[in-house]
């Protein structure tokens, strides 16, 4: 009798567990997967941005490489939703740095908000502990494309780091991180 109450209240139990797994119908939340590249349909506007940042950078002798690994850079919700465009820019001294992360929005209004959204978290407590201290952050504005670049000035191997910041300096318009 004991054996047959307590299976009785485990299938009960199962029972109401597997209710609970069950979905409600409500939305589904998910985050996109990391970008490893451009994708195979890149729009115009991150085409026009791609092309801007392969002359601006050529002029310093600096290649816009296609990404050989995955690369995420911590990001403001607006920009973690965001399409993606990966880009890196090739340093012999520092192979695994060279970021360049070109983010679509919708317009170039949203594409302002999303970029002072950036900046702004960047320059908060979470933004913070993503990057070590003394990190620079260049964020710009071009159509509806923000650009963003981080490095490290003493934890730079590579004389290019900063080179590739003095070049986007050329791009667009600034979106200057609060200290």
């Amino acid at each position: 009798m004991r054996r047959a109450s307590a299976l009785a209240a485990a299938a009960v139990a199962i029972a109401l567990v597997g209710a609970g797994c069950s979905g409600d119908g409500g939305p589904l939340v998910t985050f996109p997967a990391g970008s490893l590249g451009p994708d195979r349909t890149v729009s115009p506007a991150v085409a026009t941005t791609r092309s801007e940042l392969t002359r601006t950078l050529s002029d310093r002798r600096l290649i816009v490489t296609e990404p050989q690994q995955p690369y995420r850079p911590g990001e403001a919700l607006t920009l973690s939703t965001a399409p993606r465009a990966v880009f890196q820019v090739q340093l012999p001294a520092d192979p695994t740095a060279g970021w360049i992360v070109v983010y679509e929005l919708a317009d170039p209004d949203a594409a302002r908000a999303a970029a002072i959204e950036q900046a702004d978290w960047l320059a908060s407590g979470p933004g913070r502990v993503q990057t070590p201290i003394g990190t620079r952050h260049v964020i710009r504005l071009l159509g509806s494309t923000v650009l963003h670049y981080s490095w490290h000035p003493d934890d730079a191997p590579d004389p290019g780091s900063a080179e590739i910041a003095a070049a986007l300096e050329q791009i667009g318009i600034p979106v200057d991180v609060p200290s």
